[in-house]
């Protein structure tokens, strides 16, 4: 397979992936209909783009092609719940000692269990200062968590205690861990719609959005044009969407994320002739095998931080959503395509107003 990169380069700055977008372009509601979306197509090798919908991606695939999607589902991991206090009765009562009552409220962001206890889970939680080990959160009667340790960023280690199966409460009790830059509660239509149409495997944190565009019928269209479909798995955490914070970024360490390629998906890849990744997360699954002498069947964890230099071993084309400046995911895109042509697309999609971030287009990069 070819190998593409960028180039050596060495000590870019956060400045280097910074770019303007008015606040308006930020997506903040799904289209009624997936496929509508505009969907901006880069050709790297002329150095041009061109204005498309994403309903025209199986134009742009034929025989020999692979679409690799990552079929990893959404949690309902965003909990909120009030922080336990005590407090005493009053004297004469029959038991003196003290009585729980609940306190302010409490979010904690599910970020993926612990390989030894499926209770015990890494978590974001907030106000995280408050919490301190020992501390409890209720989430009505069926599920609680208690605060075990402190980790950086806010992070913390939390056991959660559950009346029932853990996954079914999550759905019943828990919301969509919509991003902060989407300013509303999340609602009935994001349960559908931020997740992916073939999402089958619970675990993740954020939708690999790449993927929210495909209805049945597109990924049919994309079938009857010659395309092979491979599917890998990886649970969307920290490792995705932590903001990058050193200076310059080749000090930035990423947190690891589970993945998984089945023997069946592996052979296929094998026998493509051209593999289109469809999201970052696809690409850091695909890269990291290569790096282990795939594609062939594995299961491990990632932490591939991909930016400008990057030699490509795998990944010949490109599906994926406007991402935010100065992220590990904008970095990605500029180490495909080359940072100047991207930022220059990127304006360019500012000026045609086309709708940023989750829900927002995409963009092919071929």
């Amino acid at each position: 397979m070819p190998r593409i990169g960028a180039g050596d380069v060495s000590d870019m700055r956060l400045s280097d992936f910074d770019y303007h977008l008015p606040p308006e372009l930020i997506a903040q509601e799904p289209l009624p209909d997936r496929a509508a979306s505009r969907m901006l197509v880069l050709d790297r090798r002329r150095q041009t783009w061109e204005d498309r919908f994403f309903r025209d991606l199986p134009e742009f695939l034929g025989p020999g092609d692979c679409l690799v999607l990552n079929d990893s589902r959404v949690l309902p991991a965003r909990l909120l719940g009030r922080r336990a206090g005590v407090r005493a009765l009053p004297v004469g009562r029959k038991n003196p000692a003290r009585k729980l009552h609940l306190k302010g409220q409490v979010e904690i962001l599910l970020l993926r269990p612990s390989p030894e206890d499926p209770c015990v889970w890494q978590a974001l939680v907030h106000p995280g200062r408050k919490m301190r080990p020992g501390e409890r959160v209720f989430f009505g009667e069926d599920l609680e968590a208690e605060i075990l340790r402190w980790g950086p960023y806010g992070e913390r280690t939390v056991r959660l205690h559950c009346k029932g199966d853990l996954y079914e409460t999550l759905e019943r009790v828990g919301h969509m861990p919509l991003p902060p830059y989407i300013r509303r509660p999340d609602g009935a239509v994001d349960r559908e719609r931020y997740q992916t149409v073939y999402a089958r495997h619970p675990g993740s944190v954020a939708a690999p959005t790449a993927g929210l565009h495909f209805t049945p019928e597109i990924l049919e269209r994309c079938r009857q044009a010659g395309a092979q479909i491979a599917w890998v798995t990886l649970h969307v955490g920290l490792g995705t969407f932590q903001p990058v914070r050193s200076d310059p970024i080749e000090q930035q360490k990423l947190h690891s994320e589970p993945f998984e390629i089945t023997e069946e998906n592996a052979a296929t890849l094998r026998a493509a002739r051209r593999i289109v990744a469809v999201g970052t997360t696809s690409v850091r699954v695909l890269e990291t095998a290569a790096r282990r002498g795939g594609p062939v069947a594995m299961r491990g964890e990632t932490d591939l931080f991909i930016y400008p230099g990057f030699e490509f071993r795998a990944t010949h084309a490109l599906l994926t959503n406007f991402h935010l400046p100065r992220s590990s995911l904008l970095m990605l895109v500029c180490a495909f395509a080359g940072r100047d042509f991207t930022l220059a697309a990127y304006r360019h999609a500012v000026e045609q107003r086309y709708r940023f971030y989750s829900y927002g287009d995409c963009m092919l990069i071929l």
